[in-house]
């Protein structure tokens, strides 16, 4: 039976084990809106994939924060396994037991171009591991603080781009209620007086600062929505190239917002500025 959803070529085998597929071959509703999910990632990932390779041979990509690697998996399905060379995915996560899944895995199905970290984005900068030539990062929905891990590690090797569907933004709303007393006394803190507009504006200005510090840092930004909000309310995607002329008015901007909204002291280390 064909699927329309997966390309040609593409393994069966490997759908199977990360539960797209049933072991029968047959896709469900929740796994269609996944693989839908993925697909336009690696849409968008694909171009950039190949305009590297065209300049500089193999490519090196970081996948932050990859829980059960799906992305990495279908990109070196998709792209990786026909190239060969020198081109590597590394994976970084911190739960041993998928690292260890991610890594039996690999070697059952002959994807060569895979490695798998098990540490925190924190501590694997300097990683041995690692290629000193980074050129992609990639972080899909990684928890906690590893969307903003992911932008300290890029940003400190001048990785060319940066493809993140950001996640876990609760931190910046967090702050906004600690201090919303203080902050009513102003018209601007009608924004998230009420608790769902504080949710919903603290996400928002957290993605909204992430630019303004890439941009700062010499990076041109995409932003977009990955795919309809009927299948992920996490469906923001920002895609970030490096232009190497940092934008000195965005990082004076990004200082403006954080004092506005009161969270300069608790955020000013977490986005830090070109020095």
């Amino acid at each position: 039976m064909t699927i329309p959803e997966i390309r040609p070529g593409q393994s069966v085998e490997l759908l199977k084990e990360l539960h797209i597929l049933t072991r029968d071959g047959k896709l469900n509703q929740d796994s269609r809106r996944k693989l839908k999910q993925v697909f336009h990632l690696v849409g968008f990932i694909e171009p950039l994939l190949q305009e590297i390779q065209e300049e500089r041979g193999g490519v090196q990509l970081v996948d932050v924060g990859a829980g059960k690697s799906y992305l990495g998996f279908i990109l070196h399905d998709l792209f990786f396994k026909e190239r060969g060379g020198d081109s590597r995915i590394f994976g970084i996560e911190t739960r041993a037991e998928l690292v260890a899944r991610g890594r039996e895995l690999a070697a059952r199905l002959g994807f060569a171009g895979m490695r798998f970290l098990d540490r925190p984005m924190a501590e694997a900068g300097d990683a041995p591991e690692l290629p000193a030539r980074i050129d992609i990062v990639t972080a899909l929905h990684a928890c906690n603080t590893a969307t903003d891990d992911a932008i300290r590690f890029a940003l400190r090797r001048q990785a060319k781009f940066i493809v993140l569907v950001p996640c876990c933004q609760a931190e910046v709303a967090a702050l906004l209620r600690k201090h919303k007393g203080e902050a009513l006394s102003h018209a601007v803190a009608e924004l998230w007086r009420h608790p769902i507009h504080t949710r919903e504006f603290g996400s928002h200005v957290t993605n909204v600062l992430r630019c303004l510090q890439l941009e700062a840092h010499g990076y041109q930004l995409s932003v977009t929505e990955l795919v309809g909000w009927e299948h992920s309310m996490k469906n923001e995607l920002i895609v970030a190239r490096r232009t190497g002329h940092p934008a000195r008015h965005r990082g004076a901007r990004l200082g403006e917002l954080l004092r506005l909204l009161g969270l300069e002291e608790e955020l000013r280390e977490r986005f830090f500025l070109p020095g």
